[in-house]
């Protein structure tokens, strides 16, 4: 999201749906939709049926990348190093597109300078993919009539993390696939409403509809009137920093809604141990998660999904309506309501606070959202922002401005950025020889929390998953269990030896934390940028656990 609208002003995917359903080339970077995203993975087979090619850069052969034309195994963290190395061989190969550089993009020449270094050689070297593979990949980007490229946390939970998503829009500004119809850039939101979040206004630095907090004053101003205070023009703190704050103190009460940080932060230990130490910790969420259970005040909260009425905002910017189907159960109330009675008991009475009074503020203060009333939202059946006016019937695809030849028409030029090529921060050494490298399954969700109620046929329990040849080199075959080390924690876990692995190569989920608390490995190292920690890439040693020798004259069983 902060890279998107870094260059484009605008934090949201550039597409729809149905244009990955009519591109002619799909890439998946760092993002294995058919199990984390099955539903837009629905619409990426419709497009490799109606003939578009799909290439996979992800560590693992996923079993998004057993559909894919080119699968590319890339060392974890070194896609920037992938993107300059196809940059320069576009270049080279002069495949890139020179008019629209010219008319839609500022820094080129910068930018082309700054990966001259990286050749075919270089990036094989840096990235484990075969030069040759590298060289096919770019071409076919570049000689693309039209191609999207879609990214997930692969690409975000990193150290770099918003580095990495402008080494892809970069690619995107090369070849111009970007502004039209069936070419753009799009991060698959990982929950139904994410964008949503970021869109309300939902991270530090923004107000509602991507408006900056400190560089757009009379957008502030707007707000300050109708809200009645002041507003300081200050960024606030993302969730990486609010643990810092904790850490010196200076943060002592904590408002969780919808989040279970206990056991979804990296270096989990260090998380529960600083929440422990908070003077006051509420928790408003449907489940009692175990964020809430070390929790003062637990405010249960109806779910969003069926028990209330209300939008989400989907990875299309698609604003679609929600409607209760259910009343909450016991004494679950609506989030809206939550809020509104903290803010009464705080000395602001906002009144009979409902959805559509809500949504109707948004759009008197929110330019993108403008146009979005309910009664549109119902009969159209969703609405894409922007949405200016009631005339306006949403934007099917963003930036085409940047095509215009008169540049009143055409706005601020997108901006190539020089992104030098960082390592992951955890590095691999001969006491910590394995790159574990976390994820999602198809049966499960988060931290397990929801998804774990419930039984699935797909269900297997959680282990440390192990190229064959790793397996060996260790002395460990299916379902022993281990103790996998970093160097912040250790846990006991079962083995799964899974060909869908190199050597040097292990990989875990986050959804069964009460059985093996992955995060407890997993490195706290953050982007400066984004906020986000560097789940992608610890490193860790698996080390037999020896059974006590048995007793003399001992055995037997039940």
């Amino acid at each position: 999201m902060v890279g998107l609208a870094t260059v484009f002003g605008a934090g949201g995917g550039t597409s729809s749906y149905e244009e990955i359903e009519t591109t002619d080339l799909i890439v998946l970077w760092g993002s294995n939709a058919r199990e984390t995203h099955p539903i837009f993975f629905h619409h990426v087979l419709k497009g490799i049926r109606n003939g578009a090619r799909l290439y996979v850069v992800d560590p693992r052969r996923t079993t998004s990348a057993e559909w894919a034309d080119v699968w590319l195994g890339i060392d974890v963290g070194s896609d920037i190093a992938l993107s300059n190395t196809m940059a320069r061989e576009i270049i080279r190969a002069e495949l890139h597109d020179p008019t629209f550089i010219r008319i839609g993009t500022s820094g080129f020449d910068d930018y082309a300078a700054s990966v001259e270094p990286w050749t075919l050689e270089e990036g094989e070297r840096a990235t484990g993919v075969p030069a040759k593979v590298i060289e096919e990949f770019a071409h076919a980007y570049a000689r693309a009539d039209r191609a999207e490229i879609c990214w997930t946390l692969g690409i975000t939970e990193h150290h770099n993390a918003v580095d990495n998503v402008l080494a892809l829009i970069n690619l995107a500004l090369l070849c111009g696939h970007v502004g039209r119809y069936g070419s753009g850039l799009n991060p698959l939101r990982g929950q139904n409403n994410v964008q949503g979040g970021g869109d309300m206004g939902a991270i530090p630095n923004k107000l509602p509809g991507f408006q900056d907090i400190q560089t757009m004053p009379k957008a502030r101003a707007r707000f300050e009137r109708s809200w009645g205070c002041t507003i300081p023009p200050k960024y606030g703190w993302h969730l990486s920093l609010m643990f810092e704050a904790m850490e010196r103190g200076d943060l002592t009460a904590l408002y969780v809604i919808g989040e279970n940080p206990a056991t979804s932060e990296a270096d989990s230990s260090r998380a529960k141990h600083l929440l422990e130490g908070l003077d006051c910790l509420i928790v408003q969420d449907i489940l009692l998660t175990q964020t809430a259970e070390m929790a003062d005040v637990v405010l249960p909260a109806a779910a969003a999904w069926a028990e209330t009425e209300g939008t989400v905002t989907n990875s299309e910017r698609r604003v679609q309506r929600v409607r209760k189907a259910l009343e909450p159960p016991g004494q679950a109330e609506d989030d809206i309501w939550i809020i509104a009675e903290m803010a009464k008991r705080l000395g602001k009475d906002w009144g009979a606070l409902t959805p559509h009074a809500a949504w109707d503020e948004l759009r008197s203060l929110s330019p993108m959202h403008h146009g979005m009333t309910y009664e549109r939202l119902e009969a159209m059946n969703g609405i894409q922002w922007p949405c200016l006016d009631e005339d306006d019937s949403g934007s099917l695809f963003l930036h085409a401005r940047l095509w215009e030849e008169d540049p009143q028409n055409r706005g601020a030029a997108a901006p190539f950025s020089v992104v030098p090529f960082e390592p992951p921060v955890d590095e691999l050494s001969e006491e910590f020889p394995i790159r574990l490298t976390t994820g999602r399954r198809l049966d499960s969700f988060n931290t397990g929390v929801q998804s774990g109620l419930y039984s699935s046929p797909l269900r297997r329990k959680e282990a440390v998953c192990v190229s064959p040849e790793d397996a060996d080199r260790v002395g460990v075959t299916e379902d022993e269990r281990v103790l996998v080390s970093s160097r912040r924690g250790k846990i006991e876990a079962p083995v799964h030896v899974d060909r869908t692995l190199r050597p040097g190569l292990a990989f875990m989920t986050l959804h069964f934390p009460d059985d093996v608390d992955t995060n407890a490995l997993t490195i706290d190292a953050w982007d400066p940028k984004s906020g986000t920690a560097e789940f992608k890439a610890s490193a860790i040693r698996i080390d037999r656990i020896e059974e006590p020798a048995q007793a003399a004259g001992g055995g037997g069983g039940e």
